[in-house]
């Protein structure tokens, strides 16, 4: 249940920023958006969340809040580049077969996967909470 509610929540942050860029911004049909927005939703939660980010790091070896902390730090990094280049190239790729006119796509690509990174970068910080205790250390003081 906690892996639907993620994309649940993914999806959504994912279809508002399309749609304030692709179709708010550069006027793409409301329909491609929300196709897109799917389909990345899919895309980056399987190779970004799962593989990349739940993945990297081990923290078998790790006992102390700092070293909990940069590994974090170290495996969200990892996977918000993962998820800004596979947003950039999901919409770019999806774009040129839906698109007619595709003469700011690359631009619109590029704004909408870094804003998608910047939200990522906290989706991260939610998983390891609430997905993937596995690799959340609740040994450590943290404040909620």
């Amino acid at each position: 249940m906690n892996h639907v509610k993620a994309l649940i929540i993914k999806f959504v942050m994912i279809a508002a920023v399309l749609l304030i860029i692709l179709t708010g911004i550069y006027d793409v049909e409301f329909g491609d958006t929300l196709l897109i927005s799917l389909v990345l939703t899919l895309v980056a939660y399987v190779l970004g969340d799962l593989l990349i980010f739940r993945k990297t790091g081990d923290r078998s070896n790790h006992n102390r809040a700092n070293d909990n902390n940069s590994d974090h730090t170290k495996r969200n990094a990892i996977a918000t580049v993962g998820d800004i280049v596979t947003a950039f190239l999901v919409i770019w790729l999806m774009g040129e077969a839906l698109f007619a006119d595709t003469q700011d796509l690359m631009q619109a690509a590029i704004i909408s996967a870094l804003v998608i990174g910047a939200g990522e970068w906290f989706f991260h910080k939610y998983l390891d909470r609430n997905v993937f205790p596995e690799k959340h250390d609740h040994t450590t003081t943290t404040t909620r």
